[in-house]
Order: C-alpha cells, then structure tokens, then sequence
C-alpha cells in the first residue's frame, strides 16, 4: 500500500464506527476529523465529500460485519452448528460485534427513502446472507442432517428478520429479555428440523 492507501484506509476505519453510531446525515467532517487528525483540507484530499467518504464506510462495515460472520460460521463443521453459531453470533445487540451495532439495520433504516446506493448495497448484503443460511440448510438436507421438507429459503427470510428485529427491540428498549425468546424459537425450529 502506498502512504496515500494507508491513510485512505485509516480514514475509513477510523470514521466506520461514528457513522454507524450517528448516522450518515449526522456524522460531520468534524467529527472525522477528531478521529482521524487530519485536517479537512487533508480529508478531501482522499474523498471528494462526505457522500463518496460515507460510501467507502458504508461498504467497509459491510465486509467487516460478513467476514465475522462468516468466520464464525466456518469455524464450525455440521451444518446445524453452521446455523446455530450464525444466530448467536448476533444474539447480543447491546455488546454488537461492530461498534454502533448491526451496520445493515443502521444504515439500512436511514437510507430507506434518502439514499438509493446505500440502500442498494444493504440489500445485496442481505440477500447474500439469507442465501448463505438457505445454503447451509440445503447442505444439511443433503447430509440427512436435516429433514428434506424443510424450506430452506423461507427459514432463511424467517430467521434473518426475526434476528434483525431482535436487534432493533433490543437497542431501542435497551435490554435482551426480547432477544433471547426469538433465539430459542429461531433454535427450536432447527431442533424441530434435525434429523
């Protein structure tokens, strides 16, 4: 990496958890500017606005959030741990594995009706982990892990809202009472569907 790379990066990493936790509209160039050292004359230098900067952020915890999950799933064999570990790995919203909490659910809910390309990078986040777990499950019925006539898209769109949804209860009410009683149906019907 050139020093230019490196201090791209380090802007992106360094600016990645106070827009996650503030919000694109609410993050200032100040901000960024406090958390990296640089000055603004510095910052434009690497990013033409702050838009082009929130897109690098935006896309950043994006792979961070997927590379941990999908190392936490690869660190399991069966498929039914492969599922198991996906759910808990995000099963306590109020210590998130990324600082801010779930980047799909923040940046998802601000760029609803406000920014189309944030919105649209979200959604190919989402549909790939939904296709991942249907995979998994498909995996599973294959192995005889799981029963054949379990629909492996439906869980995946099922599991995926109720774990997102249990983030945002969770953050809002700020308490995991909610959380735990979505991961034990979430566990049940994996349990209902093992073989």
């Amino acid at each position: 990496m050139t020093k230019a790379q490196k201090t791209r990066q380090l802007i992106i990493e360094k600016s990645a958890p106070i827009f996650n936790t503030k919000g694109i509209a609410a993050t200032a160039m100040s901000d960024i500017m406090e958390a990296t050292k640089l000055s603004k004359g510095s910052l434009y230098v690497h990013f033409e606005d702050k838009e082009a900067l929130s897109h690098c952020v935006v896309d950043y915890s994006l792979q961070q959030l997927v590379g941990k999950i999908t190392a936490e799933i690869n660190r399991h064999t069966s498929p039914k741990e492969k599922l198991i570990a996906s759910v808990a790995f995000l099963s306590d919203p109020l210590n998130p594995p990324l600082p801010g909490g779930c980047p799909m659910l923040n940046f998802g809910m601000e760029a609803d009706d406000t920014n189309p390309a944030v919105l649209f990078k979200i959604a190919k986040v989402v549909k790939a982990l939904q296709h991942t777990t249907a995979t998994i499950i498909e995996q599973g019925i294959a192995a005889g892990v799981f029963k054949k006539n379990w629909d492996a898209k439906v869980f995946a769109i099922k599991m995926f809202a109720l774990v997102e949804g249990g983030i945002m209860i969770s953050r809002v009410t700020g308490k995991c009472d909610q959380m735990k009683i979505i991961l034990k149906i979430i566990k049940d019907e994996i349990e209902d569907m093992s073989v």
